[in-house]
């Protein structure tokens, strides 16, 4: 079980968002040589920035920037967890990329669509460095803004895709290559016990346009060429997995959709046994997407 990670949020800790102090930086992982620091989008939203080893010889360049939304079911995880960065730290070391992993605040104590409002917000703060003015001077100084990608896993898949398609409707000067949603979770006809626990204002079904995007009309707006849907063999949401994939090349949205199945694993098996040869293989094919996405348009 992922463990809850409380908040505190301070005038001090929120005012630090833009420049972070000493004791917020993490060292670099031995292996990789990736930073990471820790910091407040606004009081309610901790977030972490991790950025690869450079080299100062290197001439300076510009790298695209991975925007990653934590699974959990919308009330466990954290973007500060040992999941998170075990999963994030190679995938940075190796694509090269930035990577932003957004917080936000968890139900049952904010009940949905708190969370949707906090990475619509988070994603806010991210595109105030698209003119590379904004408070943060990593993403400033390394990131392209018009070589974005945005993930997440379960029911960080559902909001990556809310934020994706908000990005679109809204034109915030990033330029999104493309959306990998890992073992998404979407609502069906039946609702779920524990949404309806989690989102008392929602039907919890699938004519929720932020639960399943097959009832969104803004679903043709999504903000991206590119959608990879990643399911696994095993997991129980495998066949929203397979609806949603069906349910963007059903629709107007005109992009290209991607399925891949995990075969023999089941839900979170990269974040859960990263080292084992399965998810090795599995990073390799998610920096494969991302490599054959980024190209100048």
């Amino acid at each position: 079980m992922i463990s809850r990670h409380s908040y505190v949020s301070t005038p001090t800790a929120a005012s630090n968002a833009s420049s972070p102090s000493p004791a917020s930086r993490r060292p670099p992982t031995p292996l990789t040589g990736v930073q990471s620091k820790d910091l407040f989008i606004s009081p309610d939203i901790k977030s972490r920035i991790f950025l690869p080893k450079l080299t100062p010889s290197d001439p300076p360049q510009k790298l695209l920037l991975i925007i990653h939304v934590h699974g959990g079911a919308f009330c466990i995880g954290s973007p500060l967890s040992t999941l998170t960065h075990n999963f994030l730290t190679p995938l940075v070391s190796q694509t090269p990329a930035v990577a932003v992993s957004i917080g936000y605040r968890l139900a049952p104590e904010h009940p949905l669509p708190a969370a949707y409002h906090d990475c619509w917000t988070a994603f806010q703060w991210i595109a105030s460095h698209a003119a590379g003015t904004g408070p943060d001077p990593w993403i400033n100084d390394y990131v392209d803004t018009g070589r974005v990608f945005v993930t997440g896993e379960s029911a960080g898949a559902n909001l990556a895709h809310y934020i994706t398609v908000q990005a679109g409707v809204n034109q915030t000067g990033l330029g999104i290559r493309g959306l990998i949603a890992v073992h998404p979770y979407f609502s069906e006809e039946k609702p779920d016990k524990l949404i309806r626990y989690l989102y008392p204002g929602s039907s919890c079904t699938d004519d929720d346009p932020k639960l399943n995007p097959r009832s969104d009309p803004d679903l043709e707006k999504m903000g991206c060429p590119r959608v990879l849907v990643v399911v696994a063999e095993k997991d129980f949401l495998k066949p929203r997995g397979a609806e949603y994939k069906e349910t963007l090349e059903g629709s107007k949205w005109g992009g290209k959709v991607e399925l891949l199945e995990n075969e023999g694993e089941d839900h979170f098996f990269h974040l859960f046994d990263p080292s084992s040869e399965n998810a090795k293989g599995f990073l390799q094919t998610l920096i494969s997407f991302i490599g054959s996405s980024n190209v100048s348009e």
